[in-house]
């Protein structure tokens, strides 16, 4: 693994443990060029889901673009990194179960339902953008119902 900081190849690693409820590899590795420390995790590629569009078309599952998106609606809220993990990781191992192929809009409403556990405001600025909200009154709308 390359360090990050001065992009030397071989870098060490100094511990390993399991992480994520047993789901992944946290190492902390450290490069003997330039001594710097920097953690990686380790986890179970789901390489064959594929995600259908709402247009019809597929494309590669791609975690790191979900978390994007979930961590835009997170943006300044008190959420770790911790629990994107766990959230993306309870999710991904439903989605992967028996099946090759998960819908967009499955992928959308389990996130919208894990992020109004998590955090309301978080989930109404995801839903904003998963629901496509047309105009104040759809939005309203949402909120009312989330207020109940």
């Amino acid at each position: 693994m390359y360090c990050p900081r001065c992009k030397a190849q071989d870098t060490a690693v100094v511990d390993s443990r399991l992480a994520e409820e047993g789901r992944a590899i946290r190492r902390r590795r450290e490069c003997p060029k330039c001594s710097h420390r920097f953690t990686t995790f380790e986890r179970q590629e789901l390489s064959s889901l594929i995600v259908i569009k709402r247009d019809g078309t597929r494309e590669p599952y791609s975690r790191t673009k979900l978390e994007r998106g979930i961590w835009l609606s997170c943006t300044k809220r008190p959420i770790t990194q911790e629990k994107i993990d766990r959230l993306l990781t309870r999710l991904e191992e439903k989605w992967g179960g028996n099946r090759k192929e998960v819908a967009s809009s499955t992928i959308g409403t389990d996130v919208m339902r894990e992020l109004k556990k998590l955090d309301t405001v978080a989930y109404i600025r995801f839903a904003s953008v998963h629901r496509e909200f047309k105009d104040v009154v759809e939005f309203k709308k949402e909120l009312g119902q989330l207020l109940k």
